[in-house]
């Protein structure tokens, strides 16, 4: 059995296989380790095939909602109408999961709490009760090893499982997932972009927030501002366009620098905020599972269509060399614009496509610039399409 190969890991301090591109997933922790050349992100990248083997099918390039977010059968805005206290936003995620856990679906959650006296360092847990999913609401913005959970999921016997993770870990997950001994995985996604190390977190806090220490958590949201809630529960909101550019380039972590699944295409469900209007979430269906999980809260959330408006490409296109130049604009300027992209920049699913093209064309130039020998096995052929819309500057 599995199970009985404990410590067949890394050792802590190990270099790990994907070098300095490891975004610490956790399945090196683990005997899984054994599988990690075909099932790293960074090591191979497979994003397209396995679209086809959990979805049925890979992403329709020429269906322009499809090659930005994904495979999906429904988009929609949403809420809670009763929020969660404490949740970073009003608590679909952890909803979904109690849900599925106290109506049986499943018998444990693999999800992400905080480390004792840090709030905003990363422990990965199996929960098992309503309480300690709710001990894990609000987001991490630190590289979390949540697939360093799978031996004791394995030694747990559980057959029955729900994952909540990004991009990275669960592109590993599915890529091993068959190994485990399930009967049944649900996975529920977020987006995610530009994590950090706990120690990147800390400059990121101390050159960007007014009251670092207080920081309880924070969100890149789509009216354009780093917004950050402190432990008095009083809220700070920086823009974008005056962050310390020049400081903060080398604070993400190359792995997130290197990825190119912004939206986790291969979740069954997608819940984050960056289709959707300001103050709701936005809710990706990409298969029936993933429909079969939202249909167990429907009749907490209030819902909406998605919608778009504007037009993001020349705004992309100007921060494409704002962003190689270090550009930081004199804060009164940033509030200025800001303000005024606010009022007529890209809105809903038109900012998703902002953010994604801007990501990926800054991590393609990254990959050029430091790693140019994974270029063609690193990008997928959706994010080629997406990136060749852009005039890039010559490495």
């Amino acid at each position: 059995m599995i199970a009985h190969h404990k410590a067949k890991g890394m050792r802590p301090g190990q270099r790990r296989p994907a070098k300095e591109l490891c975004s610490e997933c956790g399945l090196c922790d683990t005997y899984y380790i054994h599988y990690v050349r075909d099932s790293c992100a960074f090591i191979t990248q497979q994003i397209e095939s396995l679209e086809a083997s959990v979805h049925g099918r890979s992403r329709d390039l020429e269906q322009d909602r499809e090659l930005y977010f994904g495979v999906h059968q429904e988009m929609v805005a949403a809420q809670k109408m009763e929020p969660i206290a404490g949740a970073q936003w009003t608590g679909i995620v952890s909803s979904i999961a109690i849900a599925m856990l106290e109506q049986g679906w499943v018998e444990g959650v693999v999800c992400v709490q905080s480390q004792p006296g840090d709030c905003l360092a990363p422990r990965p847990v199996i929960a098992r009760t309503r309480d300690e999913i709710l001990a894990a609401r609000v987001n991490k913005p630190t590289l979390s090893p949540n697939l360093s959970v799978l031996e004791e999921v394995v030694a747990s016997g559980m057959k029955r499982l729900l994952v909540i993770g990004v991009g990275c870990q669960i592109q590993a997950l599915r890529a091993v997932q068959d190994k485990l001994g399930l009967e049944k995985l649900y996975v529920l996604g977020t987006p995610c972009v530009d994590n950090v190390t706990r120690a990147g977190l800390q400059k990121f806090l101390e050159t960007t927030s007014r009251s670092p220490q207080t920081v309880v958590h924070y969100e890149f949201m789509q009216d354009f501002m780093v917004h950050f809630r402190h432990a008095d529960g009083s809220e700070e909101r920086v823009p974008f366009f005056g962050l310390n550019t020049k400081e903060l380039k080398e604070v993400f972590a190359p792995s997130c620098m290197s990825c190119f699944d912004y939206v986790n295409g291969l979740a069954d469900l997608v819940v984050g905020y960056m289709g959707a209007p300001f103050g709701w979430q936005w809710i990706v269906v990409r298969n029936d599972t993933g429909r079969d999980m939202l249909e167990l809260v429907q009749d907490q959330l209030r819902v909406q269509p998605v919608s778009e408006m504007g037009d993001r490409r020349a705004a992309v296109q100007q921060g494409i060399a704002a962003y190689d130049q270090a550009v930081t604009l004199p804060m009164w300027l940033a509030w200025l614009v800001g303000f005024v992209v606010q009022k007529i920049g890209p809105k809903g699913l038109e900012y998703g496509r902002f953010s994604i093209d801007s990501h990926f064309v800054r991590n393609f130039l990254y990959l050029q610039r430091h790693h140019p020998q994974k270029v063609l096995s690193q990008v997928p052929k959706f994010a080629a399409k997406i990136v060749s819309q852009y005039r890039l500057p010559k490495v």
